[in-house]
Order: structure tokens, then C-alpha cells, then sequence
């Protein structure tokens, strides 16, 4: 049986780490890599430090942005009256995509005792300070609608409710069970017009 050389091995095992690729697909990757222009494989490479290197969180709505605060939270014709609390900088991207003009706050996951994550990993304590100078008058509990999402929209609107902010909760247009950043905009659009007090 022919060995795979060392070289080789590493990049399909890297490609093995990241979400949604298994072993068929990192080696088809790697062997493409392997057979295109060195130009290809060195704009990758330079494409996935710049990620690293040129990517901050944003002071205010701890999304992912080139510069902080980012451009969402500096645009002056969004609704700054409405604050969407999402898990995942992808979900962002779907709400814009559905036509949402408010503010975000994104967690950076859920509440999930099984893999010891609780409130004090997310990033809940940073969405407080943005509530209480009373500009803000909804914040829509826009995380999805799992077990952990639910439990971390309690914990939130038990968190927030006391500061007289109205808690909606995006409506059930989603399936139990799935994810926002793979929904289609019109379920995501029908999902934030029938939102509901928590």
C-alpha cells in the first residue's frame, strides 16, 4: 500500500478539523491544492491570516468587523431602536439578507451545560450597558430555535426584562431544530414580522 507523503497528510488532516468537511472532501481539497498554481495555494494561504490578523470584534455589537465600532453599528440609517440578539456572526448575514434594518448583539454561541458553556462564556454581559441609556426600546431574542437557544432566550429576557426594554421573540417561521444562517429569506422575513413578546 502506497504511503501519502507527511506533506500531504498534514493539509488533509487540517481540512479534517474544519466544520463540514470529512475525510473525502479534505483530501479532494488537498489534491487540488496540490495540482493548482502556486499563486492558488499562496492566496489561501494569505486569505486565511488576513482572517486572523485583520479581523477584530466589534466593541459594541461583538461582531466580526475590519474595523471597531463596525460598520453596522456606525450607520446612521439603521434603527437604532431595535437590538437583534443572534448566537453567530452568520446569523447576521442572514438577517441582513431577510431585510433587517435594526442593530445586532451577537453572542458567539448558547447556553449549553452539556459542553460546559454557561451565560459568563457568552457575550450577554456587553449587550446590558447598551440598554440602559434608553435609545434602545426592543430587543428581539433572535436566537435559533433549539434547546440551548431557547434556554438562552430565557436567561436573557430574565436578564433584561427589569430595565423596561420590550423582549420579543422571532416568530416560529424556522423549524425546531434548525439554523438561521441556512434558513431562506423569506422564512427569515415571515420569522421577524410575527415576533412576539417574550
Amino acid at each position: 500500500m502506497a504511503t501519502i507523503p507527511k506533506v500531504v497528510q498534514n493539509l488533509v488532516e487540517a481540512f479534517e478539523r474544519l466544520p463540514g468537511i470529512g475525510p473525502k472532501t479534505a483530501q479532494r481539497l488537498t489534491y487540488h491544492l496540490l495540482h493548482a498554481p502556486k499563486e492558488e495555494a499562496a492566496a489561501l494561504a494569505k486569505a486565511a491570516l488576513d482572517l486572523k490578523e485583520k479581523t477584530v470584534l466589534c466593541e459594541v455589537c461583538m461582531n466580526i468587523a475590519e474595523t471597531s465600532p463596525c460598520i453596522i453599528c456606525t450607520d446612521q440609517n439603521r434603527d437604532k431602536t431595535v437590538i437583534a440578539v443572534v448566537e453567530d456572526p452568520l446569523d447576521v448575514l442572514a438577517l441582513e439578507k431577510a431585510g433587517f434594518k435594526g442593530l445586532y448583539h451577537v453572542l458567539h454561541g448558547v447556553i449549553s451545560p452539556l459542553e460546559n458553556i454557561g451565560p459568563e462564556e457568552l457575550k450577554i454581559r456587553e449587550l446590558l450597558p447598551r440598554l440602559k441609556d434608553g435609545v434602545v426600546k426592543e430587543v428581539i431574542l433572535a436566537t435559533n430555535p433549539t434547546m440551548e437557544g431557547e434556554a438562552t432566550a430565557m436567561y436573557i429576557d430574565r436578564l433584561i426584562s427589569p430595565l423596561g426594554v420590550k423582549v420579543t421573540r422571532i416568530a416560529r417561521g424556522l423549524p425546531v431544530g434548525g439554523d438561521l444562517e441556512y434558513a431562506d429569506e423569506t422564512t427569515l422575513s415571515r420569522a421577524l414580522e410575527g415576533r412576539k413578546e417574550f
